[in-house]
């Protein structure tokens, strides 16, 4: 077999576009949504220009945008939003609340307890919301035991995305070589078909997380460890029904415990008081006070005032439900690298802005520089709102809650939203309807019900997904129909001469693991898929184990943070390093690798 003909020069500019889309990709620097818009509208603009009228299927060039109505967009839209229902109504909150009970008791099989939860939920629903719900009450555990984080944290976010490759629904990227495959003519995947394979290799990696992730995993200082020791400054408003009215400071400071520190007292016009022991508090006065993010909460319940941002806030009504929260940026934040005075937190979350730690620095809300400090990742900033409006927070990815006084969410409405859940995935499973549907009824039903509004909604969709999804199906259709795939399978099938099938298809699942940890996995998935199939057709072999291979492939993403979205967020709150994810997942990766490949060779006799 020689070295495959060029192929047409639209299928060499394909084969370009490919290799620069990846590029691109891989780049920090430029937003996902702008290299996916900017690789869309090149296709558009250059099959219009330049038109391809070869092959069986000539191309036109509006079909590239058919993306954006694709059944597999409208499930990872729908499914993003029903899985906003659950987090939002707290219909997790039962199985957080006694897993945190667990880890009292016995952090070892909690520990185990924990990576089997998570992968079990992920198996349904975005693993985002699962890990940013678990963050915190993993390092609160680990606070109040006395034990290390470094070792429960990494294990969690990857046993989070080992359970999404188990159904058809657990990631976007299994929907879109699902969806892909069916497009290019394969027989759809039912919901459980590949639950074996990924149930076996899954069994393992778990084991590894239990029992020797922790013990290669180098100590790390998480981000919450140290915030007992900070310090932030704020001031306490006494209204006119507070029972201190006419009290001394000196009633004040015995009545919080004698540990107050008091630094002036702010009345009216911004007069500056003394704290001198013998000062009667008037309505309105607010006190400055410096204490640790703990005992401002604590003093904010004890003396029933209200905590403020600075002297000149207003307290905004009654104050009913306000919390104090500390949250940190995420690597992938907007508003990483943007001064705070144009992160317009109130604006954006509706908190106000207290301190800012950064550097081993803490900067408060009546500091000159606070505006002109530029938001960097792992800055922690301490901030107060509505309970929720900062719950809100935890269902995004610019600002992780490290903790708060709000309770973990919860709501009448849970009960509903599970079992709405349930009844899409059952609507889906047992071939009632497609998942896209029953993900789109159940969305009706979500909204109709209350489980979530319409603002809530538009909030759990991403631009970053849909730009990212439609730019690749796009891409991977101009592939398939200049020939740039086929082409592809050939020079692949050329460079793995004289091996097996068995070989190929072990090939192709690491090629696509490497893609994932260095591009977007919805990308290197869509590309892959009719590669895939092109390589099955060329050998007569049935194309599922083929696509089976670039679905789990696609899904190893644990070499490196910026492989997944969860693991930025993990690698935040944890303090880990790059060398950390390459130190854990390496061995991860080379695991599920080999167990899947003689999974699936066994299973399609290969």
């Amino acid at each position: 077999m020689g070295f495959p003909q060029v192929p047409n020069l639209h299928a060499l500019a394909m084969l370009l576009m490919t290799a620069l889309a990846l590029y691109i990709f891989s780049r920090d620097k430029i937003r996902l949504e702008s290299s996916s818009l900017a690789i869309l509208v090149i296709l558009v603009v250059g099959f219009e220009v330049f038109p391809f009228e070869g092959g069986r299927d000539p191309i036109e060039p509006l079909t590239f945008f058919y993306g954006f109505g694709h059944e597999a967009l409208v499930a990872v839209c729908s499914l993003m939003i029903a899985g906003e229902a659950l987090a939002r109504t707290g219909a997790l909150e039962p199985v957080t609340r006694r897993l945190a009970r667990l880890w009292k008791w016995s952090p070892k099989f909690a520990l185990l307890l924990t990576l089997i939860v998570g992968a079990v939920l992920s198996a349904f629903m975005n693993n985002t919301p699962i890990v940013v719900l678990m963050l915190p009450m993993l390092i609160g555990a680990a606070v109040r035991s006395k034990r290390g984080t470094s070792g429960v944290l990494l294990p969690m976010g990857f046993a989070t995305l080992i359970g999404g490759m188990g159904t058809t629904i657990g990631t976007s990227t299994n929907l879109l070589v699902v969806s892909v495959a069916a497009d290019m003519g394969m027989i759809r995947f039912g919901m459980f078909d590949f639950l074996l394979p990924a149930l076996i290799a899954g069994s393992a990696a778990i084991l590894y997380l239990w029992l020797i992730a922790p013990r290669i995993t180098p100590e790390r200082t998480p981000l919450r460890v140290d915030i007992s020791s900070r310090e932030f400054q704020g001031y306490l408003l006494f209204s006119s029904s507070n029972p201190l009215i006419g009290k001394t400071l000196a009633d004040v400071i015995h009545k919080a415990g004698d540990g107050l520190h008091v630094q002036r007292i702010v009345r009216d016009d911004h007069l500056h008081i003394s704290p001198l022991p013998d000062v009667l508090i008037r309505a309105g006065d607010r006190i400055q006070i410096l204490a640790t993010a703990d005992m401002l909460r604590e003093y904010e319940a004890i003396l029933g005032a209200r905590l403020l941002a600075g002297p000149d806030v207003s307290d905004g009504g009654s104050g009913s439900g306000l919390q104090l929260a500390e949250v940190v940026v995420t690597g992938g934040s907007q508003l990483r690298g943007i001064p705070v005075a144009d992160a317009e937190l109130k604006k954006r979350f509706g908190l106000n802005l207290l301190a800012v730690h950064c550097d081993g620095d803490v900067v408060s809300a009546n500091m000159a520089k606070l505006n002109q400090i530029s938001l960097q990742a792992s800055d922690v900033l301490l901030v107060q709102g509505e309970s929720a409006d900062i719950r809100k927070l935890k269902a995004g990815s610019e600002l992780l809650v490290l903790d708060s006084t709000a309770d973990l969410p919860h709501s009448s409405k849970a009960p509903l939203a599970l079992l709405i859940m349930a009844a899409i995935v059952s609507l889906a499973a047992f071939g009632v309807m497609p998942i896209a549907m029953s993900a789109l009824l159940g969305c009706l039903v979500l909204i109709g019900t209350g489980c979530i509004n319409w603002q809530q909604a538009n909030r759990a969709l991403s631009a970053q997904v849909i730009l990212i999804i439609v730019a690749s199906l796009a891409l991977g259709s101009a592939l398939m129909k200049t020939g740039g795939a086929d082409y592809l399978a050939q020079v692949f099938l050329f460079l793995s001469t004289g091996l097996s099938p068995a070989w190929v298809l072990a090939l192709l699942m690491l090629l696509l693991a490497a893609l994932t940890n260095m591009v977007s996995n919805n990308a290197a998935a869509v590309i892959g898929t009719p590669i895939a199939i092109s390589i099955a057709q060329e050998l007569g072999l049935p194309l599922e184990p083929f696509v089976l291979a670039v679905l789990f492939g696609a899904n190893l993403s644990f070499v490196t943070p910026m492989a997944y979205k969860t693991n930025l967020l993990v690698m935040n709150a944890g303090g880990y390093k790059f060398s950390d994810f390459v130190r854990v997942g390496t061995p991860l990766t080379l695991l599920m690798w080999v167990v899947l490949t003689q999974v699936l060779v066994y299973a399609y006799s290969l």
